[in-house]
């Protein structure tokens, strides 16, 4: 198959997602999404319109960003961004991106435990066990707990 450049990518990385996402094509999805997420400057003002856009699409590294954002910024979205539109599947993603933080400035968690697992790692286990690793963050946990030896 053909390559897509990273200007390309870059310019019409939403397209290119979608087109890729019609016809099945993993890979080129999940390297349009890579490059949304980098160039991608989250903000108070545009994260809830992100959000629901990754949600709707299934761009679990995206929506990981965005969840990060919203972990590390939660005092100035307060009484800024009504979440009422928010489906409540994500509010399970926010408490999960609050608690991911916690953990890294030294506060214990479970030790390997899936819903901690940042979306390029679980990522990596599905590709190394032959499995798909295109979806939601909740699906790929889900095939990783029934593909575990």
């Amino acid at each position: 198959g053909g390559k897509v450049s990273e200007d390309e990518l870059a310019a019409n990385a939403k397209a290119i997602m979608e087109a890729a996402d019609r016809f099945g094509i993993v890979n080129l999805k999940l390297q349009a999404e890579a490059v949304l997420a980098k160039q991608t400057d989250i903000t108070v003002d545009n994260m809830l319109d992100n959000l629901l856009y990754a949600n709707s699409k299934n761009l679990a590294l995206f929506q990981e960003k965005i969840m990060d954002f919203v972990a590390e910024n939660g005092s100035k979205i307060v009484g800024k961004v009504s979440f009422s539109s928010v489906p409540s599947e994500l509010i399970s993603d926010i408490l999960t991106a609050f608690a991911q933080g916690k953990k890294s400035n030294g506060e214990a968690a479970p030790e390997d435990d899936l819903a901690f697992t940042r979306v390029s790692e679980l990522r990596r286990r599905l590709h190394e066990k032959g499995l798909c690793f295109d979806g939601s963050r909740e699906t790929m946990i889900a095939l990783l707990r029934e593909n575990t030896e």
